[in-house]
């Protein structure tokens, strides 16, 4: 994993690093397990239907496998990929039985590297297994949250999460964030770091670049006119007044958005900490 800085030759370079992970290749994506990438953002009958969201280059989508539920069977890494539409390195595995898929690549792993899922396999990096045969403060990823839905949670480059214990029918999961979640034990989850934790290091440097990457700008409320936000207006720098809100009046930073009656509340069993 290295951040490849720039020479500072113009403005735009002065600020801008790249990451580039370890044994990435540069090798075209499978094709397939290549989809169309529709983009939603832009404008419905002339007014912004999506704010901050818009251009960008033209994407392919790679079709993850979030279950990874070929069973007992091992997988050979062919090599490591970028995918526009993550942050995490993906990794295309080959199976023994001449099937290919696109699985979330963990942390230190490599081309050429054998993984394997189910029930119990052995407790290596990049592995696949369920809950009650992980051993207790093991570091995990792509955690499923319903019994063969596929991984939802820990998924970003860098995160992770750790299997704190095993209580009955549930397991205890702490997230990065300081919350710790029940999930039932007959989930699976794999083994290891989501790869690519150097991705919050990286600097865009120049906003073309962002525009590049489908980010559109996003204008202060407080340098806006009256009559676009209720921010806006005064003269010279006026206080927000009352407290922040939404172009919409709203309230905004700081309300809580969750519903107070959600049937996942029960598997919640400490919220997550203010940093």
């Amino acid at each position: 994993m290295a951040i490849k800085i720039y020479k500072k030759n113009n403005a735009g370079r002065r600020n801008m690093s790249v990451v580039k992970p370890e044994g990435v290749t540069d090798k075209a994506p499978e094709k397939s397990l290549l989809a169309k990438y529709k983009k939603r953002a832009g404008r419905s009958h002339g007014k912004i239907s999506v704010r901050h969201q818009g251009g960008g280059a033209k994407r392919r989508y790679r079709v993850i496998d979030f279950r990874q539920d070929k069973l007992n069977i091992p997988g050979k890494i062919a090599h490591l990929e970028k995918d526009p539409n993550r942050s995490a390195v993906i990794a295309l595995v080959h199976y023994v039985d001449g099937e290919k898929r696109y699985v979330l690549a963990t942390d230190g792993m490599k081309q050429g590297q054998e993984i394997i899922s189910g029930e119990s396999v052995p407790v290596v990096n990049g592995n696949r297994m369920l809950l009650k045969n992980i051993p207790v403060g093991t570091i995990i990823c792509n955690i499923e949250m319903k019994i063969g839905k596929g991984g939802q949670l820990v998924r970003s480059a860098g995160s992770q999460a750790t299997l704190m214990a095993l209580d009955g029918a549930m397991a205890q999961i702490k997230m990065s964030s300081g919350e710790i979640r029940l999930i039932s034990k007959e989930c699976y989850a794999t083994l290891g770091q989501v790869s690519n934790f150097e991705h919050s290091a990286e600097r865009i440097g120049k906003a073309g670049r962002a525009r590049h990457m489908n980010h559109r700008p996003s204008v202060r409320g407080s340098a806006m006119n009256p009559v676009d936000h209720p921010h806006g207006g005064g003269e010279g720098r006026q206080p927000i007044g009352m407290h922040p809100k939404t172009p919409w009046g709203k309230p905004a930073l700081g309300k809580k958005t969750r519903k107070s009656k959600k049937a996942s509340s029960k598997y919640i069993v400490r919220r997550r900490t203010k940093k």
